[in-house]
């Protein structure tokens, strides 16, 4: 399990555990967090799950298509967007904070 922290536009916060190998996204879906809608199911193609990580955990680099879309289609973006359905959960990522966007 993970400790994820979402806090929306508004600065509410939502910390929750999330299962290992699931996606940020996932976890935001499964528990009820506003702002994350998913539109496309996690399939990387509409960026209605774009986040900014506030927190300093090194994660890997946008692949190409998540690089794209974000280029594309996210708005607000920031040197830390990312789509959350492309962060997938392991032990490195517990404590993770993520920003929700007010608009997309």
């Amino acid at each position: 399990m993970a400790k994820i922290t979402y806090i929306e536009h508004d600065g509410r916060e939502h910390v929750v555990e999330v299962k290992t190998g699931l996606t940020v996204m996932e976890g935001a879906i499964r528990n009820n967090v506003p702002g994350i809608d998913a539109d496309c199911g996690g399939a990387c193609a509409c960026a209605t799950c774009h986040v900014y990580v506030e927190s300093a955990h090194a994660l890997p680099p946008p692949a190409a298509d998540e690089e794209t879309m974000l280029a594309g289609t996210a708005a607000q973006r920031q040197a830390n967007s990312r789509l959350a359905c492309q962060l997938k959960l392991g032990p490195e990522l517990d404590g993770l904070v993520v920003r929700i966007p007010e608009m997309r």
